[in-house]
């Protein structure tokens, strides 16, 4: 039984991976077509929230009563750091960059989840142990990629006689503005799997919490982009492209896909849930290249090799550590218990 949860999960998460791929390639055509972010944004989680509510109800209706004042005040912040603040940002940067570049920065995800996780001391760092080193190490991969990623773009690896060898300023500055966004997008993601984890020990029901955050998130998304433009023609979506893209958006990428996340974090943790965001790269690449026939740069290949090295580096250390607590008994040290990690999803 062990097994067949470990396995289901991971099919669970690579399902999910493919789903926001398909996601990004959709909104990374819409976005070039002049759709605005916020909007996008907004409708996307609107239709998550209408989607998500009737299988809520149908699924978990006798759990509106355990809501508390508590718990939707998490569920708005959920909302504003995991939908509102995710999306717009990634959406900027996906306008700036590529598919296949703006989900190389979500292999970074894990990482910065672990670091937020030590400064809030939900994790901690042996620097004597070998477990406690890979860690270190990984962060440090991960950074060293990362600062390729935004500051180095490189050559065309793809029919690069197809693309102007001289290179803008203009384009410079777009491109590294862009890696800024995702960054911040990358940044309260992470927040977000952590506030997720709370949230889900207090209220374990992917259905309703998903609802929930979605109307949140869309009323978020609106009403921040009411503040920064009052133009009421950017809400009318030109075409079935634009139509299809926040229908799917919203179903799958804002819908499901978050359904089953929160899902996975109840189950393995944070870090488990997010260490698989490397797979949206790869399924990525693949839209990229065979619908939208974008260019990949070398600064890509070589800051994701780098990261996704950190990456499995850190994973590494985390699994020796829990193999270490799973093998000894449990012991009290302070006042506090020396159980797995991963025993509880508010722990990573």
């Amino acid at each position: 039984m062990n097994c067949l949860q470990k396995w289901k999960t991971v099919i669970a998460m690579i399902i999910v991976e493919f789903g926001f791929a398909a996601v990004n390639a959709l909104f990374k055509k819409v976005l070039n077509g002049g759709m605005d972010q916020l909007v996008a944004s907004t409708y996307r989680l609107a239709v998550s929230a209408i989607f998500i509510a009737p299988l809520a109800w149908f699924f978990e209706r006798n759990v509106t009563s355990k809501l508390t004042a508590r718990i939707i005040c998490s569920l708005f912040i959920s909302a504003l750091l995991g939908g509102t603040l995710t999306q717009y940002f990634f959406l900027l940067g996906l306008e700036y960059t590529s598919t296949t570049f703006s989900c190389a920065f979500l292999n970074m995800v894990p990482v910065i989840t672990f670091i937020l996780a030590l400064l809030l001391r939900q994790e901690t760092i042996k620097l004597k142990s070998r477990s406690g080193r890979a860690k270190i190490l990984g962060i440090l991969f991960c950074l060293g990629g990362a600062l390729i990623l935004t500051l180095y773009k490189g050559i065309p690896l793809i029919n690069p006689s197809a693309e102007s060898r001289i290179e803008t300023n203009h384009s410079k500055k777009s491109w590294f503005l862009g890696s800024i966004f995702l960054f911040a997008g990358c940044f309260v993601w992470s927040a977000w799997f952590l506030v997720q984890a709370r949230i889900s020990k207090d209220y374990p029901y992917q259905y309703s919490s998903t609802a929930i955050m979605s109307f949140f998130g869309a009323f978020q998304s609106a009403i921040l982009s009411f503040i920064i433009s009052r133009n009421v023609t950017k809400w009318i979506l030109k075409g079935g492209l634009e139509i299809l893209s926040v229908i799917f958006g919203g179903m799958v990428g804002s819908g499901l896909c978050y359904v089953v996340m929160s899902w996975c974090v109840k189950q393995k943790g944070a870090v488990f849930t997010s260490a698989f965001s490397p797979l949206i790269q790869i399924f990525a690449a693949v839209f990229d290249i065979s619908i939208l026939h974008a260019q990949i740069h070398l600064g890509s290949i070589l800051g994701s090799i780098l990261v996704i090295i950190g990456l499995y580096f850190l994973l590494w250390g985390k699994s020796k550590e829990a193999e270490i607590y799973k093998n000894s008994p449990a012991i009290e040290k302070n006042g506090q218990s020396a159980l797995p990690i991963t025993a509880s999803p508010t722990h990573i």
